[in-house]
């Protein structure tokens, strides 16, 4: 289990490094900050995934969770989210130290 949470990390990481450098290239490239929101991208890629899992989450889960949480989620920028969400996986990922009882 923990191979997969690495595993998942390092993607999440390099996913964010990718789309750090490519709104750093678009916000040069226009002499303005350019930063796609990961809603954006979804939407633009799979808008019908998106309607999917909104559906989803309001009916099985919560509509609290998709109304103020996810919701604002989507609005932040790709790297944004996927990085520190790739760094959490990676600590999850990580091997515990074993604390060994000590006699007195």
């Amino acid at each position: 289990m923990r191979l997969l949470f690495r595993l998942g990390g390092y993607v999440m990481l390099a996913c964010a490094l990718v789309a750090i450098i490519a709104d750093a290239s678009k916000s040069i490239a226009r002499s303005e900050l350019v930063l796609l929101p990961l809603g954006q991208l979804w939407f633009d890629q799979s808008p019908d995934t998106l309607n999917m899992a909104q559906a989803a989450i309001q009916r099985h889960v919560s509509p609290f969770l998709w109304d103020p949480i996810i919701q604002t989620l989507l609005t932040w920028p790709i790297w944004g989210v996927l990085g520190p969400l790739g760094l959490i996986f990676l600590w999850l990922g990580t091997r515990r130290a074993r604390r060994s009882a000590v006699l007195a």
